[in-house]
């Protein structure tokens, strides 16, 4: 068993439900202490009493990514509760999507602040406590790679992750700190469900037929699972990872491949 002095510990944004969920799983079945942040304080405790009952040492920690000082307490609570940080995780997001002309300031607004602002902010508050062999890994899509019509917003604060992802990664290089970003396609997350229900014109089985038509496996075409990203974002914790850091690592299934 690993010594609670010497174990690793992971803060996982967005970890009380979908990617975020099982990531934390992941790395608690791994042996880290994982402190889970999220606004949702119901769906938050769940999800830290379930670890703890599995046998994992969780925490969780209210955050609200919107705001800095948020961020900032989220570190500082991870810090006294095990005196050590070595893996952050970004999987909060939202989503909007709909013709530029009549997205509103709101809209912009919880996206970014989300997606973009809340991300940067809880890497600076963790980055004074992040030592060599670190590792930060942030939760991008595809289309922080590639332009998806109707979804200018987030397009622009995925985008902005991966750059971002980039900058930090040659900026905290010489402190062996490693930064990367997994650019997931669709996955079979709330937020999946989300966007039918808002956005499927009463036909939320028709927006996910018509997400996975944009696949190549056609007839074959599934969601991903939330478990599968879990996997990679592990394995970007580990010390095997060591020389990985600056990517952009696609989990899409060859949807941004080409045509």
């Amino acid at each position: 068993m690993t010594d609670q002095a010497t174990r690793r510990v992971a803060l996982i944004a967005g970890g009380a439900g979908g990617m975020g969920a099982a990531i934390a799983a992941r790395l608690a079945a791994g042996g880290y202490a994982v402190a889970i942040a999220d606004l949702e304080s119901e769906r938050l405790s769940a999800t830290a009493e379930r670890l703890a009952a599995e046998g994992g040492d969780a925490l969780a920690v209210p955050l609200d990514m919107r705001k800095v000082a948020s961020c900032a307490s989220a570190v500082e609570a991870v810090i006294g509760w095990r005196g050590r940080l070595d893996v952050v995780v970004n999987s909060a997001g939202v989503w909007r999507e709909g013709y530029s002309v009549a997205m509103t300031e709101a809209d912009w607004d919880i996206v970014m602040d989300v997606n973009l602002k809340g991300a940067f902010f809880l890497i600076q508050a963790a980055i004074p406590h992040l030592g060599a062999g670190a590792s930060i890994v942030n939760i991008a899509s595809d289309a922080g790679l590639v332009g998806n019509n109707g979804a200018a917003i987030y397009c622009a604060s995925k985008g902005g992750l991966v750059l971002l992802t980039k900058a930090l990664a040659l900026e905290l290089a010489p402190r062996q700190i490693r930064v990367n970003a997994v650019c997931p396609g669709d996955v079979a997350t709330p937020m999946i469900e989300f966007q039918a229900d808002r956005y499927g014109e009463g036909d939320p089985n028709g927006y996910k037929a018509k997400l996975l038509s944009n696949y190549p496996q056609k007839a074959a075409a599934r969601f991903i699972k939330p478990e599968e990203i879990a996997r990679m974002v592990a394995f970007l914790c580990e010390p095997d990872a060591a020389p990985i850091t600056g990517a952009a690592l696609s989990v899409d299934f060859g949807v941004t491949a080409g045509y």
